[in-house]
């Protein structure tokens, strides 16, 4: 037991570590290859901080166990919004600005009905894998062309803000990108036999490991990035990314998973108690960035404090049924 146990914090703490460079080095070096700087701050920074979610379930898929796959990616959506969203609105209120995140946003809520779609018959074939795969690289050439087209948002200037302050060399950018992504791999390997053996000890299943224990390790990143940037103002930053990793997570996460292990039984829960929850705090979002005369939102303390109270009593209920 004190063996998986270690090997989970281990997993975690490598794992934070290993993102946080892979990040780094990804966006170094897309900046001197001369990547726009709006499209660095909408790929790399939102997407970048899901490679734990993919790098782990593509590992746990592999291994046999799909079920901790899916649960890690929608319980780090869960988190996502409900615990880090919040978290960062209580340290800092967030004031939504940006142009592309505002489009993001309906966006997600669109994926997310996508998600309850292919869940509705309790199973993801391979076909719906590559389905969501297709719809990944379908976002990533809107968010090409969003970035071309929106010039002088916001969130350019925030994300030029942030190369600027973590500048590093064209080498240096490599070094940390191959290495970063080793190790998040070698991290995540260690982090899912970690997860699987305390699941096994303590007679819990997959998914509820997934949706919790391995949900909250691998949106560590996605905490430190939001909250670093609300504590800078750089809200736009802070929301984006976590609307990018969310989307990630739908899209890329669990398509890559169900291609390698489709799954042909799905637990009801998944959809009707934490696919709900997870649509749930998305409309919550989604209400949260627009006010009812089309202003910027405004997520306050107390919204925040409403969303890791939902986080609470989300985990709470999933204490009492352990056994799904």
């Amino acid at each position: 037991m004190l063996v998986y146990l270690l090997a989970v914090l281990a997993g975690f703490v490598l794992l934070v570590w290993s993102a946080d460079k892979f990040v780094e080095g990804a966006a170094a070096t897309a900046r001197h290859l001369g990547v726009p700087t709006l499209l660095i701050g909408i790929l790399i920074i939102g997407f970048g901080t899901s490679a734990p979610e993919m790098v782990v379930s593509a590992i746990a898929a592999y291994e046999g166990n799909p079920s901790l796959a899916l649960g890690n990616a929608l319980g780090s959506n869960i988190v996502n919004i409900a615990l880090i969203l919040g978290v960062t609105a209580v340290i800092a209120s967030i004031s939504v600005h940006s142009k592309i995140v505002k489009k993001e946003i309906p966006l997600l809520l669109l994926i997310m009905l996508v998600c309850g779609y292919v869940l509705l018959d309790y199973r993801l074939t391979l076909t719906e894998g590559i389905l969501l795969l297709i719809g990944f690289f379908a976002l990533i050439i809107w968010s090409v062309f969003a970035a071309v087209k929106s010039k002088g948002d916001l969130l350019e200037d925030e994300m030029q803000a942030e190369l600027k302050a973590h500048a590093m060399t064209l080498k240096a950018g490599i070094v940390w990108l191959v290495f970063g992504l080793i190790l998040l791999i070698l991290s995540s390997r260690v982090l899912v036999w970690g997860a699987v053996g305390t699941a096994r000890e303590f007679g819990v299943s997959d998914l509820i490991i997934g949706l919790t224990i391995v949900a909250l390790g691998t949106s560590l990143p996605e905490l430190a990035a939001s909250v670093i940037a609300a504590k800078k103002g750089e809200h736009d930053i802070a929301i984006g990314n976590i609307v990018g990793s969310n989307m990630f997570n739908i899209l890329a996460v669990v398509g890559i998973s169900t291609i390698i292990s489709p799954m042909d039984t799905i637990a009801s829960e998944v959809l009707y108690r934490d696919w709900t929850v997870m649509f749930v705090l998305t409309v919550a979002l989604l209400a949260m960035a627009y006010r009812a005369n089309g202003e910027n939102g405004n997520i306050t303390r107390s919204k925040g404090m409403g969303l890791i109270f939902c986080y609470i009593a989300y985990n709470i209920y999933l204490g009492m049924n352990l056994e799904v």
